[in-house]
């Protein structure tokens, strides 16, 4: 699958957003090393520590159906700046390895790409603890 391919698929899942309090529709596409794509969007909730966001849906779909190794994430948003992983996301990401591609897009379909080691620096993760 190519980067613009993940990135469409992401894109797919914003219409799938429970969004009623920010408004705001978060989608992502997560591959697994076998090629396997898994897709998932925010869930908002009235206790707003309850949310899910679309990256941490796409991971804990893979994780339970047994993918615990990740290639690429494309991460959409609807807004003009690209929609990059909040910190939460990109711990949990973090504790199936640090050498994701994270491909961060705008509504207009424009993207980038850049490492979770790149967004989350001097990181933790289950082989570094003792």
């Amino acid at each position: 699958m190519t980067d613009q391919a993940l990135v469409e698929l992401a894109f797919t899942m914003l219409e799938k957003s429970y969004v009623p309090y920010s408004r705001f529709p978060v989608g992502a596409a997560l591959e697994g090393t076998d090629g396997t794509v898994y897709t998932g969007c925010n869930v908002e909730n009235a206790a707003y520590g309850s949310t899910l966001c679309a990256e941490r849906t796409a991971l804990v779909k893979a994780v339970s159906e047994g993918c615990r190794s990740f290639t690429r994430l494309a991460v959409v948003g609807n807004s003009a700046d690209y929609c990059w992983p909040c910190g939460a996301c990109r711990q949990m990401l973090r504790e199936f390895g640090a050498d994701l591609e994270v491909l961060a897009a705008n509504r207009e379909g424009a993207y980038v790409a850049i490492s979770l080691e790149e967004l989350l620096p001097h990181s933790f993760g289950p082989e570094t603890l003792g």
